[in-house]
Order: C-alpha cells, then structure tokens, then sequence
C-alpha cells in the first residue's frame, strides 16, 4: 500500500523542533474583525446621548433660574419733589421712598443711586452727603415735602427691618424735561450683593 500523503488542508504541518510555529508570511492578512477600543463600541447610541444632554441641561436651567441672584431688599418710591438749580441746566430731586430688608442677614448700604430716564436717554447720578441736607432745605424749601431722614452709605437695616428715607441726587436735565420723564429711580446698592434694590416710579 503506497503512503498516504497527508492533507495539507485537514492537518496543520508538524511543528519543528523546538515547539514554535513558524512566522506567518508577509504576504498574508490577518483579519480581527470590529475593534473593541472604538467610540463606536464604546459610547451608547447617539440618540439616547442627545436626549440625556437634553435632560441635563434643562435641569441646571431649572436649578439656575431658582437660584439666581435677588435684591435683598424692596420697597416703593413714594414722593418725588424736584427743583431747577438755576444757571446749572440741572434739577435737584429729593426721592423719598420706603425700604424693607426681605434678606436673612443684614442689609449694609454701600452706596445710593438715582436714575432718570426721559425721551433722550438715561442719566445717574450719586446721592448727595445727608451733611447738605439743611442747606438745599433752606435754599429749596419745596425739597423737603414729605421729605424723611436720609438713607446714607454704612446704613445698616437688619433683617425684616422697614424704613422710610430720604435722598437728593441731582440730574443734568431741565425741569420741563424732568416733569416729562419716563421713570425715576433710587438705587441702593448693598455691600456683598451682586444685584441692588431698584425703587422705581
């Protein structure tokens, strides 16, 4: 009986000596099919990534929204008694208004405001010293209608705290065109706090 040749397809040739199989040929592709290592493997489908960013954003708008900065204080304004200062091309305005400090902690008063804002814009300006309060009373005597004591900076209004005030801040308008304007406010501005309280009327 002749020897049977072994087929090269069915059986792997022998090993050599030693053990080691012998390198594969250049020539020859290996085939490992997908990656494990890829985005594609790795990350859920693009549709449930969109819907939970969607749900992530929201809440923190949701969470931003409620816990945004807030006036510590508010309050109205209640009187506006203006007067021309002649030769200036200005009015002095005393604002008197009512304050309540609605915070948990002290309101400290950093520093008072006015604005005014008319057909031709918006201006500011800074209180004056509660020191020159008696001179412009006794210089405009219609200033002090209504008129309270003033609310200057270092005042300390403690929490649930209610008072009335007064301040006088002078603008560069006219008294006609005051008379016309569109709003005025008081700006208190506290210490540590980003927002202040704006008394408009």
């Amino acid at each position: 009986m002749p020897d049977q040749v072994p087929d090269p397809v069915s059986s792997p040739p022998p090993l050599p000596e030693g053990g080691v199989s012998p390198a594969t040929p250049s020539g020859s592709t290996i085939s490992i099919g997908d990656e494990f290592g890829t985005a594609k493997r790795n990350l859920p489908p693009v549709k449930i990534l969109l819907i939970a960013t969607a749900g992530i954003l929201i809440i923190v708008g949701i969470a931003s929204f409620f816990q945004r900065a807030k006036p510590q204080g508010s309050g109205s304004l209640d009187n506006v008694a203006a007067v021309d200062l002649p030769g200036q091309n200005a009015v002095l305005v005393a604002l008197t208004f009512t304050l309540q400090n609605s915070g948990k902690k002290p309101l400290w008063v950093h520093n008072v405001e006015g604005k005014l804002l008319t057909s031709s814009g918006e201006s500011s300006g800074d209180a004056v010293s509660a020191i020159d309060f008696d001179r412009y009373y006794q210089a405009f005597p219609a200033l002090k209608a209504n008129a309270q004591a003033a609310l200057a900076p270092e005042d300390k209004l403690q929490s649930g705290q209610q008072v009335r005030r007064t301040v006088m801040v002078s603008f560069p308008v006219t008294l006609d065109a005051f008379n016309q304007r569109k709003s005025v406010s008081v700006v208190v501005h506290p210490y540590d706090q980003p927002v202040p309280v704006v008394l408009s009327k």
